[in-house]
């Protein structure tokens, strides 16, 4: 399914978005028409119009439009809003804007992928408190650490301290608190479900690289799988089965999915 404010999306209106790519989305998993988070889904929607294109997109309408797309429709789906303006050019990219809602899906990923073996890389995203469409550093850096042997790659920033991962946020676990790092990234969705969900302690702090070694588990958070382990940071072993891992798993599953 691909749609363009309800339409099919056509290729003139797809190819401005590949040649222009200026824009931002959200991805949800839906299952039996419920998306956990979904509130949280909007609210970055609509700040993240505010940001880019001075405007506030129709929550009522965003909804609507993903109810369309997931329509007549079994199993678990990923969906993808993106929010750009087809007639924005390079050109004048400072021209008035009309923001319009793409809406697309695929299959959603198995809910328990294997634990993750990644690398740091030093990088920061362009305005990493949005979630963007300018993905090409994050695949490049993703691509060069598969090429060489990872599953992906955690970005660090330039004091060297532990920021976000490609697409996801990161999470450690000290033996007694859960970690946040403090640095800029994207402010995910299941990250922020999470938070809210804990029932133990937890802090933000300043995690380097060479503190990696004190933690004892450490996990990768999408709304597409959800809670995820990592099992090594730049050869650094971490317990891919630690126990406080089932139980944010737990805590994350036990969370509201509200209705499209």
């Amino acid at each position: 399914m691909t749609e363009l404010n309800g339409e099919p999306a056509g290729i003139r209106e797809l190819t401005a978005l590949a040649m222009t790519n200026y824009g931002h989305f959200t991805t949800m998993r839906v299952e039996d028409g419920r998306v956990r988070g979904l509130s949280l889904h909007l609210d970055r929607l609509v700040r993240d119009c505010g940001v880019l294109f001075g405007t506030d997109p129709d929550r009522d309408r965003i909804r609507e439009l993903a109810r369309r797309a997931v329509a007549d429709t079994t199993g678990p789906l990923t969906v993808r809003v993106t929010v750009y303006d087809p007639d924005l050019g390079l050109e004048r990219p400072g021209a008035e804007a009309t923001p319009r809602i793409l809406v697309t899906t695929r299959p959603a990923a198995a809910p328990s992928p294997p634990p993750l073996s990644v690398r740091t890389a030093p990088h920061r995203r362009d305005l990493p408190e949005v979630k963007h469409v300018g993905l090409f550093g994050l695949l490049r850096l993703r691509r060069l650490a598969q090429l060489d042997g990872y599953d992906d790659a955690l970005l660090t920033d330039e004091r060297g301290a532990v920021s976000e991962g490609a697409t996801w946020n990161v999470g450690f676990f000290d033996g007694d608190r859960l970690l946040w790092p403090d640095a800029a990234c994207l402010p995910g969705v299941t990250r922020e479900l999470l938070r809210r969900a804990h029932g133990g302690p937890q802090h933000t702090e300043r995690i380097d690289r060479d503190r990696l070694g004190e933690l004892r588990a450490a996990f990768a958070l999408n709304a597409g799988v959800g809670v995820r382990p990592i099992r090594s940071i730049d050869g650094v072993e971490f317990d891919p089965a630690h126990p406080v891992l089932d139980a944010l798993r737990e805590e994350y599953a036990a969370t509201d999915a509200e209705p499209l």
